[in-house]
């Protein structure tokens, strides 16, 4: 038996939260159960109550706002426990078709993918402004080069995942999990899929950022933390090699003058160099210390992986057993061809 689980992450969303739910499919083809969580990330306006009334089958409370980040998480969490074999996450405001999860799912269904976003074609989304589009297209593009993937829209929330993919998800971030998710599926060598699909009109302003700037000021911050847990060495390698250049280009300078028997006019070119070509020895030295840290990450976060498994239905685990063993087949087939 194929079992979905929607999540809802909501934030004093009781005036929205109807609609969603009155959005949502009841059948989909190929799922034998549908259930809905809702993650009330510490409301004051009875959002949980709301959901309740509603005839959710889940309500994961938190006594406090954590953020959307800890809200998805808990949420994950939640619904590998309920012995989901998919899951999928929308937004409580109804900015996505609830009419579109049967897309969203094919992917999985067939056995293409782990993880399917949904693209919300961000150039002809009228209620967003046009500075805004473009700083979504190069958020879009730089979370692709370093996550080596294709996803068109980054931070779209209208995403399934596999149980398989959902075990393995391990989010670290405080302010949002879109980016940190993809960039970490992409260093895990997940399959990630991505299908265009329709947006309900706007019902209100985003609640994740105050303003455009503390939004790019996170989501920078957040890329490159998560780029530089999983590439460490590569990070620092690069950082340490470009301050070691500079100071090699001044020591030149200063070699170049003592040619010119003005070395004596230059001393202070001298003394840089040697501080930046030890300051990027040093760099490179952290960079082989963070890489040994990142092998220890990887050990614990499979080590979470176990952990999750083993607190699975125990129905789900023999699916899940049986998921992983098709899994295998499909990278093996794809290793061979």
């Amino acid at each position: 038996m194929k079992k979905l689980i929607i999540q809802i992450p909501c934030l004093n969303e009781a005036a929205t939260l109807p609609a969603t739910l009155a959005d949502l499919p009841r059948i989909i083809p190929g799922i034998d159960c549908i259930e809905i969580l809702v993650i009330d990330d510490g409301s004051r306006d009875g959002t949980a109550d709301v959901a309740r009334a509603c005839g959710v089958d889940h309500v994961v409370r938190l006594t406090r706002n954590k953020g959307l980040a800890a809200a998805f998480t808990a949420g994950i969490d939640a619904a590998i426990k309920q012995g989901a074999d998919f899951i999928v996450n929308t937004d409580a405001d109804n900015q996505y078709s609830g009419q579109e999860i049967p897309k969203l799912l094919a992917p999985l269904l067939r056995g293409e993918a782990d993880i399917v976003i949904g693209d919300r074609n961000i150039s002809e989304l009228q209620h967003m402004s046009w500075r805004k589009r473009q700083l979504q297209r190069l958020g879009s593009w730089v979370v692709r080069q370093v996550s080596n993937t294709s996803v068109p829209d980054t931070t779209s929330g209208f995403r399934a995942y596999t149980r398989e993919a959902a075990l393995r998800m391990t989010i670290v971030s405080e302010f949002s999990y879109t980016l940190e998710s993809i960039i970490q599926a992409g260093k895990k060598r997940m399959a990630i899929a991505h299908v265009p699909i329709r947006t309900n009109p706007r019902t209100r302003e985003s609640r994740l950022f105050d303003s455009i700037f503390g939004y790019i000021k996170r989501s920078a911050a957040t890329i490159v933390r998560i780029y530089t847990m999983y590439e460490p060495l590569k990070v620092f390698t690069y950082l340490g090699l470009s301050v070691f250049a500079v100071g090699f280009a001044l020591s030149m300078r200063y070699v170049y003058y003592v040619l010119q028997n003005e070395g004596f006019r230059h001393q202070g070119s001298l003394i840089a160099a040697a501080v930046l070509m030890i300051v990027g020895f040093q760099v490179g030295v952290i960079g082989l210390l963070a890489d040994v840290i990142s092998g220890n990450r990887k050990l614990l976060e499979d080590l979470l992986y176990r952990v999750r498994s083993l607190e699975l239905p125990e129905s789900a685990v023999e699916d899940n057993d049986a998921h992983h063993d098709q899994s295998h087949a499909r990278k093996k087939r794809r290793w061979e061809h």
